[in-house]
């Protein structure tokens, strides 16, 4: 810096008998500095006396703005000339060796833009973040190097060249003191683990040392027996030996366990009671002489933050506390509570919704100006929004007014909802298909779905129109109305159906809904083999008109409508046919779903999947072949081609059976999904398929099937692509690798 020196040359011409005042001042070289703005920081003052003292603050103070490469002032007749030496501008900047590829990676390492100034500060910090990100991946000996080059324009260009260090690899690991309980539990919760053979698959510790969380695994133990009462455990640091040779550790831990503490009392004070505390203690899962819990001893916190937030205080602290005896190995747990003063809401705001009308999303909220806060409605209107389908993600944010308001931000970035498909493929089943569709979730953003497909393949046609309102004219009630006109033609016949429905449900609550519809078709059965088949086999393919009455109640409290990662789902429909027409029969249909994120366990966005289906059919007159259960495919058992699973009554001219379709049947599913690239909200699931099926018992016919999807919210809308495996299956069963859908929920 030349400020000091060039200050100094300012003041020896003062002493030297320069002392007349500032006339004028001048700033020459500056750039990124508005002339208004330099007024500012000048300290020197046109009209007084030149102040060397003064110059060198302002030197400073320009300085310090960390434009410059250089600030120096002269003085000459008054003339009082700031001059400035700019840093040039970062023209092209890369990372080389690590993270290439990974644009989102690669910003958020070096958080440094094009256009930027040249800051070697700012450089070394990024150094610095690329090292630290290094050592988190358990890379050691990792050397960063920045090149710069001036360019003929005077920008610079600068490479950031990364040369990895070795992963360490922890060969042994030990642990001294542990008496009562199993060792092999705390690999469910720390980050560094000893390496197992084939360490390398799927499941399996590899034995990769992460350097950045050696300082929390020692908590995470401990909280391990916190859980189990052990409240004066001990875990030293692990002591860390490396073998720089072979880049391989053993690590040792020392416990001490101590003793367990049993729960003698729970007591609660409030500084205002605004709650009777038997209320509270009605939402603690700890129990008394049972042993202590660290982890439900948080998880009771945030009960009663939330039951006593549910009465509108917004704003209430709940401090836990232990009064632990040691004599007695006893503790005593303790909830302070400060419930703060009642709020209400002034005002509800949506952003984000370019499309969606307002009254689409405010329709979904549980909470609107001038209610009282509630921690649980919060929550269910987040869930609520995530269950349209119309958003990719919604937050709500609490923006507090004052001690008793506040406002609540709705934060929606949209979804696409619709899309026109022009397309063809070819099937095993039904050769080459040519497809148009037209389909939109959200129409004009109203929240009303509209659907028109018109599908065409060597053995299928499938024309159809449908309009659905899940909240006609913003009320609770919904209707539906569709029309089609499909026909397929099977390996033993061929069936073409005509028909229409029309419903009306209601929303009882935020979670339950009910339906009830009506449903008119004729259907008509050609190209079958009258001479293989037996009387009773005939009765099978006669054509029938069907006029049913459906009914059905939903539950579902997921939180989102393609990718919920917490809630159930269940659903129960019965249709009775026979009100006019041929078919005269029964259904009852049942579906389940379970959905658990494990990001907070796993500090990974895993999602667990439980879907069970079961559907019974009783003949009260006449139950068409069309109308009985068949399994197989994408929502049933994968690794089998779709409806292909069923049973059988004897066989056709060409020697296939003919499949007369089940009267029950039972199908679940195991999903474990997990983000593939989550910045085009792709991710890939593991599944294992299990179904059963039957004309008189379930137990007739069983398969199953496991295997890889992958989901993927594609620009035609949420896909979903399958490749699977049958279980158990037997010869001349129809089975298949491959199957896909478009618009599902996954």
């Amino acid at each position: 810096m030349k400020k000091i020196t060039l200050s100094l040359a300012v003041a020896s011409a003062l002493v030297y008998g320069s002392t007349q005042n500032v006339q004028s001042i001048q700033y020459e070289g500056m750039i990124h500095i508005s002339e208004a703005v330099a007024k500012r920081l000048n300290e020197v003052k046109v009209g007084e006396p030149l102040d060397p003292i003064a110059v060198d603050k302002t030197v400073k103070n320009f300085f310090d703005q960390g434009y410059f490469e250089d600030v120096w002032a002269d003085e000459n007749d008054g003339k009082v000339t700031f001059h400035f030496k700019e840093k040039p501008i970062i023209s092209k900047i890369e990372l080389k060796g690590y993270k290439e590829n990974d644009e989102e990676a690669t910003k958020g390492l070096l958080q440094i833009e094009k256009g930027a100034l040249y800051d070697e500060k700012r450089l070394e910090g990024a150094k610095k973040r690329i090292i630290d990100a290094l050592s988190t991946d358990g890379k050691i000996d990792s050397v960063v190097e920045i090149d710069t080059e001036k360019l003929e324009n005077g920008s610079m260009h600068v490479t950031f060249i990364v040369n990895e260090g070795e992963e360490i690899i922890i060969k042994k690991l030990r642990y001294a003191g542990v008496l009562t309980q199993d060792s092999g539990d705390f690999d469910s919760m720390i980050a560094n683990k000893e390496e197992q053979f084939m360490g390398w698959l799927w499941g399996r510790n590899d034995g990769k040392m992460k350097v950045a969380e050696l300082q929390y695994d020692p908590l995470r133990i401990r909280d391990f027996y916190m859980q189990n009462g052990y409240l004066d455990a001990k875990i030293d640091e692990p002591f860390v030996a490396v073998d720089f040779d072979h880049y391989t550790a053993e690590m040792s831990y020392n416990i001490f366990e101590g003793d367990v503490y049993r729960v003698s009392d729970i007591l609660i004070f409030q500084d205002t009671a605004v709650i009777d505390d038997k209320e509270l203690l009605d939402v603690i899962a700890l129990e008394k002489n049972k042993p202590f819990n660290i982890k439900t001893f948080r998880e009771d916190a945030d009960r009663i933050k939330t039951k006593i937030a549910d009465l509108g205080y917004a704003y209430v602290q709940v401090q836990p506390d232990l009064k632990k005896d040691k004599e007695g190995k006893s503790v005593d747990v303790v909830y302070r509570i400060n419930p703060g003063k009642k709020v209400r809401i002034r005002n509800v705001i949506v952003s984000g919704n370019n499309r969606t009308l307002d009254r689409v999303v405010r329709r979904e909220l549980f909470l609107a100006p001038g209610d009282l806060y509630s921690m649980t409605n919060l929550k269910d209107s987040r869930n609520a929004i995530g269950r349209t389908g119309y958003f990719e993600s919604n937050t709500i944010e609490e923006k507090r007014i004052d001690d008793e308001s506040m406002d609540l931000i709705v934060q929606t970035k949209e979804a696409p909802t619709g899309n026109i498909q022009l397309g063809g493929g070819y099937g095993s089943f039904g050769g080459i298909l040519l497809s148009v569709a037209v389909s939109d979730r959200n129409i004009f953003g109203s929240g009303i779905n509209v659907g028109l497909n018109l599908e065409r393949s060597q053995r299928t046609s499938n024309y159809s129109f449908n309009i659905s309102n899940p909240r006609l004219n913003d009320s609770d009630f919904s209707g539906n109305f569709s029309v089609y006109n499909s026909s397929t033609e099977y390996d033993s016949y061929s069936v073409a159906s005509l028909g229409t429905s029309v419903g009306i449900g209601h929303r009882f609550n935020r979670y339950w809904s009910g339906y009830m519809g009506y449903n008119y078709s004729k259907n008509d059965y050609s190209d079958f083999d009258t001479l293989t088949l037996t009387s009773e086999q005939l009765r099978y393919y006669e054509s029938y008109a069907k006029s049913s009455l459906i009914v059905s109640a939903t539950f579902d409290n997921t939180d989102d409508y393609y990718i919920p990662r917490e809630g159930y789902a269940f659903s129960q429909s019965f249709e009775k046919a026979g009100l006019g027409g041929d078919a005269d029969f029964i259904k009852s249909r049942t579906t389940f779903g379970a959905y658990k994120g494990l990001q907070k366990l796993t500090d990974f966005d895993l999602i667990l999947r439980y879907k069970a289906r079961f559907n019974y059919a009783e003949e009260s007159g006449y139950l068409p072949l069309n109308e009985k259960f068949y399994m197989g495919g994408i929502g049933s058992v994968r690794g089998y081609q779709g409806y292909s699973i069923s049973p059988t009554d004897g066989v056709d001219s060409n020697g296939k059976p003919n499949k007369i379709g089940g009267t029950q049947t039972f199908s679940n599913s195991f999903e474990l999904s997990v983000p593939l690239v989550p910045e085009a909200r792709m991710r890939a699931t593991a599944f294992v398929d299990y179904g059963m099926i039957g004309e008189k018992s379930l137990s007739e016919i069983k398969r199953g099937g496991y295997g890889i999807s992958l989901e993927w919210f594609s620009p035609v809308g949420p896909l979903q692509l399958v490749f699977a495996n049958p279980i158990g299956d037997k010869p001349g069963d129809e089975t298949t690798a491959f199957e896909f859908t478009i618009g599902q929920r996954f």
